[in-house]
């Protein structure tokens, strides 16, 4: 038996699928509960084929359903629900003490994911209709609050007001419709199939890979784990496929236009657009404003006769139906319906929407290893270039896998680091893949030295390219480097992974000005005293806070205490900390409560952020979840004297 197992027990599921409910929407599954999934099989003893698997981490409720009197048309009376994602999956059980167990078992496992729901429907969904509120739009918020420690003693809400043919319909819930004739079990599959969009080619590597064509479509068969799905192509061929690569194929997911740019901000996109430098080139953009879009312009025919840049908000009408709108005499149902009609008229902006700009040229992004499951890479598919750099742990060349994929190779050398503990934490590290994140894409362990193979970024260290474009930058250049790092470390904290030498130095920039956190983890298998010792002269006294040269004390506040550091390093462009004092010095000023000085580019409100990193007390400090959104401000803030 799996060592993470909870519970496993032979339940009922209904289908979600089928238009009409009836007796053959209810199939007995054999549902496996572990820490990390909830899985559910065919039931059939002679064969377990899983017909569905859902992360816990996606769950937002789980909870009893209340049947309100209706007929249940399966043996198992006690329903449960399970809310994940915008699904929900209703499941039977035999006996009362049944349902508590499973209830109880996954609120326990999800009551720490970050989108747990506030309400939920504490009845069915059925035949078009919520039982409980009678509201008609399956995405409806919820009428009743959601208690996420238990499954009893939770007060109802006030009813949503509405006529009384509704109150009625509440207290008698209609009855199942009888079962259709001639309908049979196995005629239509269990689970609604997700089909995802490629947004970039992914040519398999390993015969169990499934490649990708840009623009097609496919089916998700099984979400492996975070990073990898195996899917399905429109040839029923099967295989794995990294989950980045795709996006849901849904009516108000932009991500499948080349025109979206989820994570450009306004300096990035100002950027994009002037190395462009064309006529009518565009992005389209989050705004600061959560949950708004804006369009971003190039022309080099403004009125003063140079090049500028126009920053359109997209308008919402207030009435119903919801409408988009640039211009107000313009009115569209939709995003992408409002950006086909400005391609061809210009209807009030500067210049036509001709040019998207940044997603077809962007390469495609690192993917969490070559391949699902494989993290040992061969050492004879590697080809070295040239030399990068020398770093703590041996030197870093630029190299090919497979003679194909750009990789920066570091060669470990001889007694540099604790190598069969970081090998271990290696599989861990691979599967830490986020857009921030330098990717780590494999080991070569079976020979010496050892080979550590990662994602190439084209314009090295963070604190070589401040220094060597120092007075180029802006403040909303600086802030959108301080944001791309924090986002990187937000991704580190909430996985409870910690840096532990967070500099400038230990971050990379790649061609796309994108700046990503390196070398996370690492410094806890070095074997340099100098290194690990707060007395040694390569310890990183200057970025650590009193508890870690103190009492080696880390933790992700301590990582806190040192991004407060990287921020000042960034708006100096590059300038060393405390630079006229040696580390013993600093040891004293800092126990005295002496901090780093206000740099002249940095407002008033930047280094009073700064300055939260640098309280004394851990908890004092906020999280980097909470930094991203000060920073995020800031940047908005910044944007809108722009403007």
């Amino acid at each position: 038996m799996s060592a993470d197992l909870l519970l496993e027990e032979l339940l009922i599921k209904r289908s979600q699928q089928k238009k009409r409910t009836s007796p053959l929407n209810y199939k007995e599954r054999l549902f496996v509960l572990t820490k990390s999934r909830l899985t559910y099989y065919d039931g059939k003893a002679e064969k377990k084929f899983k017909r569905g698997s859902i992360e816990l981490s996606r769950i937002r409720c789980v909870e009893v359903v209340k049947n309100g009197g209706g007929v249940i048309p399966c043996q198992n009376k006690y329903p449960f629900q399970v809310v994940y994602d915008s699904n929900t999956l209703y499941v039977f059980a035999p006996s009362h003490d049944s349902r508590s167990r499973w209830v109880q078992s996954l609120k326990d496992e999800i009551k720490d994911n970050p989108e747990v729901l506030v309400k939920f429907h504490p009845q069915f969904w059925q035949d078009g209709l919520w039982l409980c509120c009678c509201q008609a739009e399956k995405q409806a918020l919820g009428c009743e609050q959601y208690n996420p420690l238990e499954d009893i003693s939770r007060k109802p809400l006030p009813p949503i007001p509405g006529e009384k043919y509704k109150k009625d319909r509440r207290r008698n819930p209609p009855p199942a419709p009888p079962t259709p004739q001639g309908e049979d079990e196995d005629d239509e599959e269990d689970e609604e199939e997700e089909v995802v969009v490629a947004m970039y080619d992914f040519p398999g590597m390993e015969p169990h890979d499934l490649s990708l064509v840009k623009g097609e479509e496919y089916v998700i068969v099984d979400k492996c784990d975070v990073n990898w799905y195996r899917a399905r192509n429109k040839y029923n061929e099967e295989g794995y496929i990294p989950s980045n690569y795709v996006t849901e194929k849904k009516s108000g997911n932009l991500v499948q236009y080349v025109w979206y740019n989820k994570n450009v901000n306004r300096n990035k996109a100002e950027e994009l657009l002037r190395k462009e430098d064309k006529e009518g080139a565009f992005i389209i953009r989050n705004s600061s404003t959560p949950g708004t879009y804006t369009v971003s312009l190039y022309t080099k025919s403004s009125g003063d006769g140079g090049a500028a840049i126009k920053h359109y908000h997209i308008k919402e009408t207030q009435t119903l139906p919801k409408q988009f709108y640039l211009a107000e005499k313009h009115l569209f149902s939709s995003i992408p319906d409002l950006i086909e009609y400005h391609k061809h008229n210009a209807a009030g902006l500067v210049a036509r929407l001709r040019y998207p700009v940044g997603k077809q040229d962007k390469s495609a992004p690192s993917t969490a290893g070559f391949s699902y499951e494989k993290w040992e890479i061969d050492p004879n598919e590697l080809t070295f270039m040239k030399e990068l750099g020398c770093g703590q742990f041996g030197v870093v060349r630029l190299g090919k896998w497979r003679a194909q994929h750009k990789v920066a190779i570091k060669a470990l050398k001889e007694g540099a680091m604790y190598e069969e503990d970081f090998i271990e934490e290696a599989k861990v590290m691979m599967r830490l893949s986020h857009p921030k994140l330098v990717q780590l894409y494999g080991v070569c362990s079976q020979q010496r030295p050892i080979y550590i193979v990662t994602e190439f970024m084209e314009q090295g260290c963070l604190l070589n390219y401040l220094r060597q474009r120092r007075g180029s930058f802006n403040q909303g250049c600086l802030l959108s480097i301080c944001l791309d790092v924090c986002e990187g470390m937000a991704h580190l904290e909430a996985n409870g992974f910690i840096h532990r030498d967070l500099a400038a130095r230990n971050c990379l920039v790649n061609d796309s000005l994108v700046v990503k956190v390196s070398d996370f983890g690492m410094a806890r298998y070095v074997l340099d005293d100098q290194y690990t010792s707060s007395s040694g002269a390569k310890f990183p006294v200057k970025w650590s806070p009193p508890e870690v040269f103190n009492f080696c004390k880390y933790s992700s506040k301590s990582d806190v205490w040192s991004y407060g550091v990287l921020m000042w390093e960034v708006f100096t462009e590059g300038r060393m900390p405390f630079e006229q004092s040696p580390n013993h010095e600093v040891v004293t000023l800092v126990t005295q409560g002496h901090r780093l000085y206000r740099p002249k580019m940095a407002k008033p409100v930047i280094y009073d952020i700064m300055q939260m990193c640098w309280y004394e007390r851990p908890e004092d400090r906020p999280s980097f979840a909470s930094l991203c959104v000060m920073i995020s401000d800031a940047l908005e803030d910044d944007e809108a004297t722009l403007n």
